[in-house]
């Protein structure tokens, strides 16, 4: 059975020995070992930048202004503090040139990414771009799993709240920190 969803069987490619791995895949997209292998990766990504976006998202709705002010810019914040985001507008404020750099740093990360995972490095797992200048990465095979794991779930939980605080902003045309000011 299933661990994310007790009620299906647990899928084929899913046979726990995964870490973060709770069997969910109800509608069937991981079919091979690669096709699971690019998911995970795909999941990785998503919840690194998700995790930076959860917190820069209120930063910038923090601190935007008191920058702009200082550097004599505009601010990026609207009138109600709102981060600018699709559902919120404001994302043509962004100069262009941002953008491109942002293209073109996240290919090569990604372009690096890809060529690492297709080399015959033993060593390679989903994620593992051998960064690690703190040198904070586990050496022991159980602390390697459970920082994998971690990162697995702060990331899942990134990913949600990324899509809460632009409908909360959305729905309440508030700034997120004005709605929880006891976070800051």
């Amino acid at each position: 059975m299933s661990e994310a969803l007790p009620f299906l069987t647990r899928p084929i490619m899913l046979d726990g020995s995964m870490v973060g791995d709770a069997g969910f895949d109800p509608l069937g997209f991981a079919q091979t070992e690669e096709d699971l292998m690019n998911y995970r990766e795909a999941e990785i990504k998503h919840g690194r930048l998700a995790m930076l976006a959860a917190a820069g998202w209120p930063l910038s709705e923090l601190f935007d202004k008191k920058i702009a002010l200082a550097l004599h810019m505009s601010p990026m914040v609207d009138a109600a503090d709102r981060a600018p985001s699709i559902l919120n507008g404001g994302l043509e404020k962004v100069n262009p040139f941002f953008w491109m750099a942002c293209l073109v740093g996240a290919s090569a990360i990604d372009v690096y990414g890809i060529s690492k995972s297709k080399s015959d490095d033993e060593s390679y797992f989903p994620g593992n771009l051998g960064f690690d200048p703190l040198g904070i990465y586990p050496k022991t095979e159980e602390g390697q799993q459970r920082m994998q794991l971690a990162e697995i779930k702060n990331g899942r939980l990134a990913m949600i709240s990324i899509v809460g605080f632009a409908i909360q902003e959305f729905v309440f045309k508030s700034g997120v920190i004005d709605q929880s000011p006891s976070f800051f």
